[in-house]
């Protein structure tokens, strides 16, 4: 039975963050429309509230174009492979009803966020072109310059914080926000899952200007319509992951998704408002800044835990 619940559990989960994607899209569609000072679209429905339904299953209906030279296998596999290492993401959520839930969140979030450059290359890679190729390639490199600092930044937080738990996170932000703690770690992360997102200005792994849109080019039909619901369900996750950390993470607040939704307001507002970054701009931020002060950091903070242990 509790397998069984378990898994009602995550099939309505699963059901609700497909329905948050579709209207996360049609949400964008309406700020870029009145960012350029356009109607966004508005005849499908009421408002355009039905477009995104009607766009899935147009994409779902397309004809699946396969390639002669493709590796057959992992072509078909890496965009559900992708889909799923986002979909793992939700598994951390702390809900009062997750039955698995444990108490490593933070080292788990990590790992998925190290194994899903794998599916991306392996979307480049499979299709046998040099395009697309090109476009996993500045994926994999991207990946190793920010995650790096990434992953010192959590540390200097989770040594705070003193454990590795999301439920923590609300437990000590009782009677105050992290964000006024960490007021420089919250941009320095804010700003890394920008460039983990692949959006705009960051987008260097979809780049339609020099790459005609990069590592899924050769993708079509309901295979493109995987990777482009795992890049907004990721956009989504990255929302809830930063409210939680930084912003009180009361899950079950009308507040907690007023801040989400404000947060991916953010994500799509930087959309439309700057051009792309360059990407040995890119590389020198990676290294020369964010590395630098996310080292700083984590022994400010070990030398603060040191002297409140003494």
């Amino acid at each position: 039975m509790d397998l069984f619940l378990e898994l009602i559990n995550y099939l309505v989960m699963i059901m609700f963050m497909f329905i948050i994607v579709a209207f996360l899209t049609l949400f964008e569609r309406k700020i870029l429309g009145y960012i350029h000072i356009r109607k966004g679209c508005n005849k499908v429905g009421f408002m355009g509230i039905i477009q995104p339904f009607s766009d899935g299953m147009k994409l779902l209906c397309k004809e699946l174009l396969m390639l002669n030279i493709s590796n057959y296998l992992i072509y078909l596999y890496s965009p559900l492979m992708n889909l799923f290492m986002v979909m793992l993401f939700w598994s951390m959520i702390p809900y009062n009803n997750m039955m698995d839930y444990f108490n490593l969140s933070f080292l788990f979030m990590l790992c998925c966020l190290g194994m899903n450059v794998y599916s991306v290359m392996m979307i480049g890679w499979s299709s046998n072109s040099k395009f697309s190729f090109l476009g996993s390639i500045r994926v994999i490199a991207q990946m190793i310059s920010y995650e790096v600092s990434l992953m010192i930044f959590l540390l200097s937080f989770m040594g705070i914080l003193g454990s590795y738990s999301l439920i923590d996170l609300e437990k000590n932000q009782i009677y105050m926000w992290f964000i006024m703690m960490f007021m420089l770690i919250f941009f320095m992360i804010l700003l890394i899952l920008l460039i983990e997102s692949n959006r705009i200005p960051y987008d260097f792994s979809e780049g339609e200007s020099e790459l005609v849109s990069g590592f899924n080019i050769d993708y079509s039909g309901g295979l493109f319509a995987l990777i482009f619901i795992a890049e907004y369900m990721s956009i989504i996750f990255m929302s809830f992951i930063i409210e939680l950390m930084f912003f009180g993470g009361k899950i079950y607040s009308l507040l907690f998704y007023i801040l989400v939704m404000l947060l991916m307001f953010m994500f799509l507002w930087v959309r439309g408002s700057l051009p792309r970054y360059r990407y040995d701009k890119l590389m020198e931020l990676a290294w020369k800044i964010f590395l630098p002060i996310s080292l700083m950091f984590l022994l400010y903070y070990f030398f603060f835990v040191m002297l409140i242990i003494t």
